[in-house]
């Protein structure tokens, strides 16, 4: 099969919810050898999620390796260009429900261990810390809105002569690094959703895999972690239009 940007976006989405997902369940579910490991191993995991996950977009065809429809948005809306929007979108959603489904399977005896239908949620999409629809919107959308901010940050940084040309291959690294980030800084009132295709990517497979004892998926909640992203996204670039970045 020939690689293609959909392909690329499709493969490095679902690596992204396999690890970034994987190492949430790690720590929450019961039994496993990271249980309890905390705030710190999740995001760490997640930003690693993320380096990799561009890496292998990459490397299976899409240049851009955006694995998040927010990203896919603002740049988007950046540059005036809508021509991949729709593809790249699907190609996301359907990678990060593949994603959390081998999620589900590589935890298979876990599931039935955890009596917690939280924690079993947890390791597929997020939740508030504290429910109040609107400032968890806000965080949602300050929280993209970093992540777009940084990313045109870290592409533009060759750009200027006394900061030197970044090296090939280093910007998914500090992408990463900027995940993580936003995870340590941001990330305690929402979970840092900030692209809606982990969201709800794999809240669709929780609501359809036979995990057992799961509860519901909060399905009242959904809409946040869907829509903030991409309001952020927009709102991002924007602004970064005002300053003539193109």
């Amino acid at each position: 099969m020939q690689t293609t940007p959909f392909i690329g976006e499709l493969m490095g989405s679902l690596v992204l919810l396999l690890l970034g997902d994987g190492v949430v369940a790690n720590v929450v579910l019961k039994k496993t050898k990271g249980e309890n490991g905390g705030w710190i191993v999740i995001t760490t995991g997640w930003a690693f999620a993320v380096v990799m996950g561009v890496f292998t977009a990459n490397a299976f065809g899409s240049p851009d390796a955006h694995i998040n429809p927010a990203v896919t948005l603002g740049f988007a809306v950046l540059h005036n260009d809508y021509s991949q929007v729709l593809s790249y979108i699907t190609a996301q959603m359907i990678g990060s429900f593949l994603g959390a489904v081998l999620v589900w399977l590589y935890y298979l005896p876990h599931w039935k261990a955890t009596p917690d239908p939280g924690d079993k949620l947890a390791c597929f999409a997020t939740s508030p810390a504290i429910r109040s629809n609107g400032p968890n919107f806000l965080s949602e959308v300050l929280a993209t809105w970093m992540l777009i901010v940084g990313i045109v940050a870290i592409s533009q940084a060759g750009a200027i002569p006394e900061s030197g040309a970044i090296p090939s291959g280093l910007g998914p690294y500090l992408v990463g690094l900027l995940v993580w980030s936003i995870g340590l800084s941001l990330g305690g009132s929402t979970g840092y959703a900030i692209n809606p295709a982990r969201d709800l990517g794999p809240r669709l497979a929780h609501a359809v895999l036979p995990i057992p004892d799961k509860g519901g998926s909060d399905w009242g909640y959904a809409w946040i972690p869907v829509v903030a992203p991409m309001v952020g996204a927009a709102l991002a670039a924007l602004m970064l239009l005002v300053f003539a970045f193109e």
